[in-house]
């Protein structure tokens, strides 16, 4: 199944990782674009370095420019932004709750499956009867009757059965997968897929299938504490795995290839094991050429590609002609901002499906017909009082995709962010729209009529999340993302603290700073006036306050130079591996490495969002920022929550 994007995609591949220089392996023999791609660098870095804020340094959060002259300054740094209004023109139609209420997401990381609007229509035709097909859908609807699109129940099944013979898949799972494969150019007669509940049942079951009796070694790439590379760790190390991390040189926090080269070149190549390789830290930003994987199997070892962290239309770059790996997996959500619950797909080469040994368990998953709203069940219950009972023994709510409430003092529920997120218990700000002043028995609808609006409608289940980066194409994404994230870090990196002597600056950022092949992520933390770096939770909690969505994680596997070990015991933080305070009398297993604030951005980011970050991380200039928030809050006769 070829993309009709191939060639824009093929391009994309070859300009962003493949022309990377990798172990002293000849690049691709295209000077010309080598050269194109070079001067285009240089550009860019200049433009960043020269064009947006010269010489500027900012040490009073009042005295940053306006949103309004920023965006100017920034148009005319980069004029190629305007070609990206399209994503824009989207947002406006499609996703209006992203400006509406003023929020800011910067915790979604995956790929969401539908609009706003789209879940909206949904809800909007299951409760009122519209006068005409052609009437424009209101923008505030009743946030307890949306139909979720579809839910997940959890069955028994073997992952090598389920590969090598199938099983009987629903309309929705056949659309949901046939789409799938489309937008990740991969060929049904190459590959096998299934649904699991999240990033961390998917790694799960590749640890429980995988022969590490005899392949025994685990290698991992990851610079950032992954909860499912945690399960799949535990899970292959009770099969008598031995467990191996690559590791990142610091301050760049790029691989060490020394290192890990040593690691894939191991001896007895027939039984090296399974090579867990992401594409890009989801946290750092740092990206990873491709020809890991092909040195990885050239050297006797399958590789299992991570590609949850990538965005929508990356998914098309990875070049599964040249580089295609035994395992894949990657994470869905439903809506972005709005309802991060979600899916993961695991997907097996069939050729490599004999590897795979029998195991049992519950983490594969069907996708199910949505249950319905609360309001219509209540009118429908004396018909289908068993298959209602029977439909909720069924369903499994994952709680680490469900938000737990976080106090009357905040507005909106929080909630984790797909199925890749719940790896560091990162929180989302999910908005209820108002409530519609009718109530849903005031509707003189029968109950016929219900039936029929609140049916599968799987025939004409539109993936519009999806459609929407396909309409965006992949250098439009790429470039649109590459302007904001570099203005960003530009803009963090231009705050210094007034009251040091030295100014030392109040944001340090981990990993590429501007860069041009730098990924959409980014890892810092806020240091106050002394050089004392302020708990991430705090900064998260008082972002949370101001609208602004934030996650954090911790970054480890890291690498110190004998240059920088003086720097190491300032930096490096002890932790329990459950992420608690070191005791005295612990003897729990200790994790070194760095807490952070880690921001993820999509082709729905604007200027105005990466803005209003740039301007909230200025108020820590002001040394009394944060005990200001603690009395504002408790003046307000707020519940306290401890910053």
């Amino acid at each position: 199944m070829r993309s009709p994007c191939n060639r824009e995609a093929s391009q994309a591949c070859f300009h962003n990782f493949c022309q990377l220089p990798f172990l002293g392996l000849a690049e691709p023999q295209s000077s010309t674009s080598i050269t194109t791609v070079s001067a285009s660098r240089r550009v860019f870095e200049a433009v960043m370095g020269s064009l947006i804020y010269p010489n500027s340094q900012y040490t009073n959060h009042e005295s940053l420019p306006s949103l309004q002259e920023s965006f100017s300054n920034f148009t005319k740094a980069f004029p190629q932004y305007s070609q990206t209004d399209l994503a824009d023109k989207i947002r406006e139609q499609e996703y209006f709750h992203l400006s509406l209420p003023n929020h800011v997401c910067f915790d979604y990381i995956g790929h969401g499956l539908f609009s706003y609007s789209q879940q909206r229509s949904r809800s909007w035709k299951a409760t009122v009867a519209s006068t005409s097909s052609a009437s424009p859908l209101p923008r505030q609807y009743s946030s307890g009757l949306e139909p979720q699109f579809f839910d997940i129940s959890y069955k028994t099944a073997n992952l090598r059965s389920q590969i090598q013979y199938g099983g009987q898949e629903s309309e929705l799972e056949y659309k949901t997968q046939k789409r799938i494969m489309a937008l990740m150019n991969l060929s049904e007669d190459d590959y096998s897929m299934v649904f699991s509940a999240n990033q961390s049942s998917a790694f799960k079951l590749v640890a429980d299938s995988y022969p590490f009796q005899s392949n025994q070694n685990l290698l991992t790439v990851y610079d950032y504490e992954n909860e499912a590379v945690k399960v799949m760790i535990q899970n292959s190390k009770n099969k008598g795995a031995r467990v191996m991390s690559a590791e990142f040189s610091w301050p760049s926090l790029r691989l060490h290839s020394g290192k890990l080269l040593k690691k894939v070149r191991r001896k007895r190549k027939d039984k090296r094991g399974l090579f867990v390789f992401p594409l890009q830290s989801r946290m750092t930003g740092v990206r990873y050429p491709y020809l890991w994987m092909s040195m990885a199997q050239e050297n006797g070892w399958h590789v299992l590609l991570d590609a949850c962290g990538l965005g929508p239309k990356d998914m098309e770059t990875l070049g599964l002609s040249l580089f295609k790996p035994d395992f894949l997996v990657c994470s869905f959500f439903k809506v972005f901002g709005e309802n991060p619950s979600g899916f993961c797909c695991l997907f097996v080469k069939k050729s490599r499906s004999s590897v795979l040994q029998d195991s049992s368990g519950t983490c594969i998953v069907r996708l199910v017909p949505a249950r319905r709203p609360p309001q219509i069940s209540e009118e429908l219950a004396n018909d289908d009082v068993e298959t209602e009972e029977r439909t909720k023994q069924e369903m499994h709510v994952d709680d680490s995709l469900q938000g737990s409430s976080s106090g009357p003092i905040f507005r909106h529920q929080r909630s984790e962010v797909t199925s890749d997120l719940q790896e560091t218990k990162e929180i989302s700000v999910k908005h209820k729209a108002p409530e519609i002043e009718e109530s849903v028995a005031s509707f003189e609808t029968s109950k016929s009529q219900i039936i029929a609006r609140c049916g599968s409608g799987h025939s004409h289940l539109e993936y519009r999340g999806l459609d929407h980066a396909d309409s965006l194409g992949l250098i439009l994404i790429s470039n649109r993302e590459r302007y904001l994230i570099n203005w960003l870090v530009n803009a963090l990196m231009s705050l210094q603290h007034p009251r040091s002597e030295n100014r030392n600056p109040l944001v340090r950022i981990y990993g590429p700073k501007v860069k041009f092949d730098r990924g959409p992520a980014l890892a810092f933390n806020v240091f106050d006036w002394k050089g004392t770096k302020i708990d991430p939770s705090i900064v998260q909690k008082l972002a949370d306050r101001n609208n602004i969505s934030l996650s954090k994680g911790f970054l480890f596997h890291i690498w110190f130079p004998d240059k920088y070990e003086h720097e190491k015991e300032q930096i490096i933080e002890t932790r329990t591996s459950k992420g608690g305070k070191v005791l005295n009398w612990t003897r729990e297993k200790l994790d070194s490495g760095i807490s952070v604030v880690t921001v993820a951005l999509g082709f729905l980011t604007n200027f105005e969002d990466i803005y209003r970050l740039w301007s909230f991380v200025s108020r820590f200039l002001d040394a009394d920022f944060v005990e200001k928030e603690r009395w504002r809050y408790t003046a307000l006769n707020q519940m306290i929550v401890e910053v």
